[in-house]
């Protein structure tokens, strides 16, 4: 018997019953192996079965609907029929899952049938759209408001659909589309195939599957258990920790993670303005997004993101909706989202292909039972942890020097600066010269003798009290010219100033930084922590400049209102 060739993505599929020209494009963009999504929905999709299928995002739910929609499509075409009309509708919840359901969908189609694939989505021109169907379509992905939108027009055919496909149901459902759904089943041809799939099968899910699927088989994708001795694919950690001290928490934390791209959720609008405002002054390479941002906007900051020149997204949940994005390191919940639902869709989005991801949650000590309530969902613990101390910030620092130059070691090519070393060498101890190259590194790495924080502690609930400090969040390598917490060099003690205006009144960090600045002369590299509230700001400044600032600062305005500066006493008020 010969050896067993290596799989393919013939071998993989091929038992699922999808023809030569469909197999052969899966094998030439590298699939091998169904999912398990895949592995059960295709088989009864081909066969003209409905179907509502449970499975979270990133488990390969586009080929599993996909695929036999296509196969399905060309079977049923006769050699005579170029009408075009459109034979397959796709509805989507967002404009950026209608663009990569179709670029998906066209990638399998494309090669192997000559397949025509059309979204449609608000926020494009209604005319370029106009055009497009104009020319014909096999397959249309829609986000539901557009695809009602065309129906009224009459500027798509429908009545030779005869498949449909529901993805992401209950966050079309959350996003407020149920009535725009209902219209549009009632306008489709009563004789089609329907496939319903969702994260979560909610009870209005349910109620839509009821109506609108026909005997369905139900196909469930469980959550992957994680074998005793395993790493999770996602590690869940949460940290107890005040409101008031949520921010310096969050800044720890990521000065530890040190995370290459992740998304930070909040409740608000409002919240994701002044988080990311407040990170974006602390050196962090921020973007806000929510829904009122124009597109034009919204995509400009999902390309940052993508290219990584934006390596913290700050979003809200419907905001996040419909978003696949590959590679995301960490999903943060700034605020623990209320519905255990709400976390399993928030946490999906790291932890992809085999990749491992983190999720880390801060939680008020009053929202304890929303991270129970989490654990019973998803039959899962999350590790409850100190916020890192300064000890662990310093060593975590020191461990990624010693990395980068360990990096360097592996990489070679110093030459060029061994005649310096083997100078000093000749001078000093060997030892003595690795030791002052290494600190030498490390500070150029930190911002060299930046300030770790100020040692305030940070109370915690339910664990052990680090021994950690308030203040302003530690500023991470990768900094922008001039932003608080960017500064080179610390050149003595530190005054705290109280200005007497604050959020109510629009004020934001870089409003403080830049009236000190322009007004005062100062450079932002030496300005501090600035913590503001709703009705007052604290902002830290060299004590040799406090003086020259206050004075500079009375005879301006902030926000277009004229404001009490002074050095703080502890006493609030104007």
């Amino acid at each position: 018997m010969s050896p067993k060739a290596q799989p393919t993505a013939v071998e993989g599929f091929n038992g699922l019953g999808l023809s030569p020209s469909l197999l052969a494009t899966l094998a030439s963009l590298g699939y091998e192996e169904p999912t398990p999504i895949q592995r059960e929905a295709i088989p009864p999709l081909l066969a003209g079965r409905d179907l509502l299928g449970q499975a979270e995002t990133g488990t390969g739910k586009t080929a599993a609907f996909a695929l036999p929609l296509l196969e399905r499509i060309h079977r049923e075409r006769t050699v005579d029929d170029d009408s075009r009309r459109a034979r397959a509708l796709i509805l989507v919840p967002t404009r950026e899952l209608a663009m990569q359901v179709a670029e998906a969908v066209h990638k399998y189609g494309h090669a192997a049938f000559g397949t025509c694939v059309v979204p449609v989505y608000g926020g494009q021109a209604i005319q370029q759209q106009l055009r497009a169907l104009r020319r014909g379509v096999d397959v249309l992905v829609a986000t539901p408001g557009r695809a009602l939108d065309h129906i009224r027009r009459r500027s798509i055919d429908l009545s030779d659909t005869r498949f449909v496909v529901l993805d992401e149901a209950d966050e079309m459902l959350d996003m407020g589309f149920a009535e725009d759904l209902e219209a549009i089943l009632d306008a489709l041809p009563k004789e089609r195939q329907t496939a319903l799939l969702s994260a979560t099968i909610a009870p209005r899910v349910a109620s839509i599957a009821e109506r609108h699927l026909n005997d369905p088989v139900r196909v469930k994708i469980h959550r992957e258990k994680t074998a005793t001795g395993e790493v999770p694919r996602v590690r869940q950690t949460a940290y107890v920790v005040s409101r008031e001290h949520k921010l310096t928490a969050l800044g720890r934390v990521l000065d530890i993670e040190d995370p290459a791209s992740a998304i930070i959720f909040c409740r608000t609008r409002g919240e994701v303005d002044q988080l990311s405002e407040s990170l974006s002054a602390h050196g962090y390479r921020a973007a806000a997004l929510h829904g009122g941002l124009t597109q034009e906007q919204r995509d400009r900051v999902m390309r940052r993101f993508r290219e990584g020149t934006v390596e913290l997204l700050i979003a809200t949940d419907v905001a996040a909706r419909g978003l696949d994005i590959e590679n995301v390191s960490h999903v943060v919940n700034y605020d623990v989202p209320m519905s255990p639902d709400a976390y399993v869709h928030r946490i999906g989005r790291t932890g992809r292909a085999g990749r491992a991801g983190a999720a880390i949650t801060f939680a008020e000590p009053r929202e304890r039972r929303y991270l129970r309530n989490i654990e019973q969902l998803t039959k899962q613990t999350i590790n409850t942890e100190s916020v890192p101390t300064i000890v662990d910030l310093r060593a975590r620092k020191l461990e990624m020097t010693r990395a980068a130059l360990q990096e360097l070691l592996v990489a070679g090519d110093l030459d060029g600066y061994r005649v310096v070393a083997e100078t000093l060498g000749e001078e000093y101890d060997v030892m003595d010269v690795a030791t002052a190259a290494i600190k030498l590194a490390h500070e150029a790495r930190s911002g060299a003798g930046a300030r770790d924080s100020d040692d305030v502690e940070i109370p915690e609930v339910g664990v052990p009290r680090a021994d950690v400090s308030g203040g302003r969040i530690k500023p991470k390598g990768k900094r922008e010219r001039g932003s608080p917490g960017a500064r080179k060099e610390h050149r003595g003690d530190v005054t705290r100033l109280y200005i007497g205006l604050g959020r109510s009144s629009g004020v934001r960090p870089g409003d403080i930084v830049g009236a000190i600045a322009n007004e005062a002369g100062v450079s932002p590299k030496g300005i501090g922590s600035i913590d503001i509230t709703d009705k007052f700001a604290i902002v830290e400044v060299q004590e040799d400049e406090a003086k020259s600032i206050i004075a500079a600062l009375r005879g301006t305005t902030l926000r277009g209102k004229k404001v009490t500066v002074r050095e703080d006493r502890g006493v609030r008020g104007s």
